[in-house]
């Protein structure tokens, strides 16, 4: 009897010890869980301090650059909201099929503060120039940044800004890095270029509209071993010249955005413009990329970078380089298997 009330004590100890195990295992998944709530600062491109509190795992994006970075920080899972004319975007038919099923919060000049507060984000993403509607958003106590990714400096600033707000900072600063390894590559290739072409970049609406020094078009490209002719130009970002003003230019190259309202027909059969350089020489190229536009500040840029090095300088770098490079940049960022035509070859 004594036996069998020992063996009884033995056991309700045991059972005692191992309860208070688990329930300190379950203090301690309580006290894990508890983490969401940390709070991070960051600086938008405005200047503003922005707090952030808790996990970010529902963000609302409402200009394609951004959201095409986020497509490439790996968090489109995470996104709730995106711009207008979402699916028209050649990226997001390849990349993101489910945003096409998400709520368009507005189109680039605006944006419907209270479509996104229906969403309950955690964090929504703005250009710069909707900043008016900031208090909206702040007197919601929705966190909001606002970004500017104009400049190579800004874009670069931009990916770090929102890698650090949806918690991506390794994934961003591994595109900071693919992309300041990849200018180095380029201004290496150029560096020995004596003679460089004047290069005219023509925006989306005219052959007669263009790009400032203050946009990333003009760092683009004097790095890839042009001469932007337009660098003079100061005021504001696109702006529209005289068909004399071209002519004074008189480019040997002539570039055209991929999403442009005309063709290159077009541009070779404008009687203002027969005595420019880059006309008569058949000197004149559309920037080639299908997915996205090459030329905006977004983690793919790099790939016009590249192109134009090509496009100027073939002998130091050739389409096989380029296809190479460009190929398995899709592969790394987007997980993309893309053919020679999405990348204009």
């Amino acid at each position: 009897m004594k036996k069998l009330k020992r063996i009884s004590s033995i056991i309700l100890i045991f059972m005692f010890i191992t309860t208070s195990f688990i329930g300190c295992g379950n203090n301690e998944k309580a006290k894990d869980a508890g983490t969401s709530n940390k709070t991070i600062t960051v600086e938008d491109q405005l200047g503003r301090k922005v707090e952030i509190k808790g996990d970010v795992n529902k963000i609302v994006s409402s200009y394609t650059i951004s959201t095409s970075l986020l497509i490439a920080l790996g968090v489109k899972d995470k996104v709730i909201g995106v711009e207008m004319k979402s699916k028209d975007r050649e990226l997001y038919k390849k990349a993101a099929t489910e945003f096409f099923n998400l709520p368009e919060v507005g189109p680039s000049k605006t944006i419907n503060v209270e479509e996104c507060a229906k969403l309950e984000p955690d964090l929504v993403i703005i250009p710069t120039r909707l900043k008016e509607f900031i208090p909206k958003f702040e007197k919601l106590n929705i966190p909001v940044i606002a970004i500017e990714p104009e400049t190579l400096d800004s874009f670069l600033e931009c990916v770090k800004l929102i890698g650090k707000s949806v918690n991506a900072e390794e994934r961003a600063n591994e595109i900071v890095k693919y992309y300041n390894d990849n200018l180095d590559k380029a201004k290496t290739l150029n560096k020995d270029i004596v003679n460089k072409p004047n290069v005219y970049l023509a925006g989306s609406s005219s052959v007669l509209r263009t790009c400032t020094s203050k946009m990333y078009q003009d760092y683009m490209i004097n790095v890839s071993g042009g001469n932007n002719v337009t660098s003079k130009l100061e005021d504001g970002y696109w702006v529209d010249i005289s068909a004399e003003q071209l002519l004074s230019y008189n480019p040997d190259v002539i570039y055209i955005v991929e999403y442009a309202e005309y063709s290159i027909e077009d541009v070779l059969k404008d009687s203002r413009l027969k005595d420019v350089k880059a006309i008569k020489n058949n000197k004149v190229f559309v920037i080639p990329s299908v997915l996205e536009p090459w030329d905006y500040p977004t983690p793919s840029s790099i790939l016009g970078v590249l192109w134009m090095t090509n496009n100027i300088n073939p002998e130091k770098y050739t389409k096989d380089e380029f296809e190479k490079d460009s190929k398995a940049f899709y592969k790394k960022y987007f997980k993309l298997e893309v053919n020679n035509e999405e990348i204009g070859l």
